[in-house]
């Protein structure tokens, strides 16, 4: 059975997590260095039955929405999340990894990332998206800034990373942040 696809865009679906996944490349990408350069992931060996008790735990959450990110064709290429949804002061923090490497530098994290602060604005109610990133990890810093947050300060050496610490970026987009920069795109594809 097909997963139930949440959210649609031009070039790609998120849906929920499904147990097929972690039979896919999906715990491959959690074991190899190079995709976890930039994040949390990757710290000890992440097994198939790890991702099983994983995907199992995202479903149902209300703290946290957790999303495979499925190429049109079916190929799953990553995972995006809102999480540590708080109910009353109507934040989240945003993540992403895009594991399958032939997929980088492609815009679909862009687009992944629109579709979901999109989602957690106007369907969730949210008021902040917010996310932290390694000072080394360029590609989301740009993401960042290309899904409308701001720099909004540093965490000096916060992280332990390949045997460093490093700094951690912090970036932030309101709801107001996101409805002028949505009002700007509709006025300017008008003009």
């Amino acid at each position: 059975m097909k997963p139930l696809t949440l959210l649609q865009g031009e070039r790609l679906r998120l849906r929920p997590l499904s147990e097929a996944d972690a039979d896919g490349d999906y715990p491959v990408w959690l074991n190899d260095q190079a995709t976890n350069s930039g994040n949390t992931h990757g710290v000890f060996p992440y097994s198939r039955e790890e991702a099983r008790r994983y995907i199992a735990a995202s479903h149902g959450r209300q703290d946290a929405l957790i999303l495979a990110i499925e190429l049109l064709d079916g190929r799953h290429i990553g995972n995006i999340a809102l999480q540590a949804i708080h109910p009353i002061h109507r934040r989240a923090e945003f993540a992403i990894l895009l594991g399958d490497a032939a997929c980088r530098s492609q815009g679909y994290g862009l687009e992944a990332g629109r579709l979901l602060c999109r989602h957690g604005f106007q369907r969730l109610n949210l008021q902040r998206i917010e996310c932290g990133t390694f000072a080394g990890n360029l590609a989301m810093q740009r993401l960042a800034l290309a899904l409308g947050m701001r720099e909004e300060g540093r965490r000096r050496e916060a992280a332990f990373v390949a045997g460093n610490y490093q700094d951690i970026v912090e970036f932030g987009m309101t709801r107001n942040d996101f409805l002028n920069q949505t009002a700007q795109a509709e006025k300017a594809r008008h003009d």
